[in-house]
């Protein structure tokens, strides 16, 4: 395999503290170093002057597997719920998952937390880890059962595996595809109120505390799920929280006109919530960015609003909408970039996610600056998402997978 030599780029490396102009060698499918030293006489030398070099992204809780439209976003570790057809129930459903995505992208499944993610009888969690799960997922929705649950995050407990969770009570949300309130009102939409996530999360939070048990709330989308997260935190609970773009860059009013492309699961909240997240993610409450790539079928998505299915597609779109944190000074690049590279390696135990000696060649080169339009109508993989037409800045211009080139443009 051809080295490569990226050169005179800012390398920005969270796992280790790196953001300065330098060049990078990779040999061997791995990282060989940061340093000015020449390039060897065999390396392709590319370019990066004006550019950003960084690690490969990795994308937490990804429904889909969709190699082009994570090469075109920079992504080149998914982390994949347990929601496929048939659910991820089986530890050799999960080893052949993990295989599935090479050579495109490296694919880490979670093993579903119950047979069929019916929600009633745990899967083989201990074998599925051995087969390569990297976690337990509730999957799109959460476990009814308090005692069910109990039993998971105690079993999960004896493997330090990670549980995953979606924060909504079920009771309460059955049948809503909308945030209880005014605007939902004047829609006409059937509603649940924004509080069913918070009784979920008050939940988890206390049989995590009870067990010891590892939990990722994979959506944290309101200030009084935040707050109970910054709390338990404090009471020592290892909980995690995560979120996706739309919930921090859109409220409700995204639904207006019925838009079924907004239609999402959690749904969007007020204003309120909306800015209680920004400021999550500022201060650290909100550790982990993730696309919430959730693509579904123009059959499913062009239906009226209440009959559309939920999701988006979000892979190819990740990083330019998470530096809008970075434009509007939120955060730092670094800091950004650490919440879809080393913390999420970090809290599935992946390889990935850092520039240090030794570790993977998987990186991205981007322009910081780059003005496009995101267009559905061009995406690499599926198109439906809610913020087709929105002007961005932020384009990957190189994507390595495992030392070799998978998207230039």
């Amino acid at each position: 395999m051809t080295p490569l030599y990226l050169k005179g780029g800012r390398v920005v490396c969270p796992a280790t503290g790196h953001d300065a102009v330098a060049n990078v060698l990779l040999a061997d499918r791995v990282v060989i170093g940061i340093g000015d030293a020449p390039p060897p006489a065999d390396a392709e030398v590319v370019e990066c002057a004006g550019r950003v070099v960084a690690p490969g992204l990795i994308d937490c809780g990804v429904f889909r597997a969709e190699p082009k439209a994570c090469h075109a976003g920079g992504i080149t570790r998914i982390v994949l719920m347990p929601d496929q057809q048939p659910p991820l129930d089986d530890p050799a459903l999960v080893a052949f998952t993990q295989a599935m995505g090479k050579p495109g992208v490296w694919v880490h499944p979670l093993v579903a937390a119950t047979r069929g993610l019916a929600g009633h009888e745990l899967a083989e969690i201990g074998l599925a880890r051995e087969a390569g799960a990297v976690g337990v997922a509730t999957g799109r929705g959460a476990i009814p059962s308090t005692a069910v649950m109990h039993r998971l995050l105690s079993y999960a407990r004896a493997f330090d595996m990670v549980v995953v969770t979606h924060a909504e009570d079920a009771a309460l949300t059955h049948g809503a595809v909308a945030t209880e309130g005014d605007y939902a009102t004047r829609l006409g939409l059937p509603a649940a109120p924004a509080f069913a996530e918070s009784l979920a999360i008050m939940r988890d939070l206390r049989l995590a505390e009870a067990t010891g048990a590892r939990l990722h709330i994979r959506q944290v989308t309101t200030g009084e799920g935040l707050a109970l997260v910054r709390a338990a935190r404090a009471r020592g609970v290892r909980v995690t929280a995560g979120i996706t773009p739309a919930h921090w860059l859109l409220n409700e009013t995204a639904q207006a006109g019925f838009r079924s492309f907004a239609r999402l699961s959690p749904p969007l909240r007020d204003d309120g919530d909306r800015r209680a997240v920004a400021a999550g993610l500022a201060d650290g409450t909100i550790s982990i960015i993730a696309s919430g790539h959730d693509p579904r079928s123009q059959e499913g998505k062009r239906l009226p609003y209440a009959d559309a299915e939920p999701g988006m597609a979000g892979a190819e779109t990740l990083l330019a909408l998470a530096l809008s944190l970075v434009r509007e000074g939120a955060l730092g690049l670094r800091e950004v970039l650490g919440m879809m590279t080393a913390q999420p390696a970090a809290l599935f135990g992946l390889p990935g996610g850092s520039l240090s000696p030794g570790s993977p060649a998987d990186l991205m080169v981007f322009d910081e600056a780059a003005p496009w339009r995101i267009d559905g109508s061009r995406f690499a993989g599926a198109g439906n998402t809610p913020f087709d037409g929105l002007p961005v800045a932020g384009r990957v211009h190189l994507t390595i997978k495992g030392g070799e080139a998978v998207w230039r443009i």
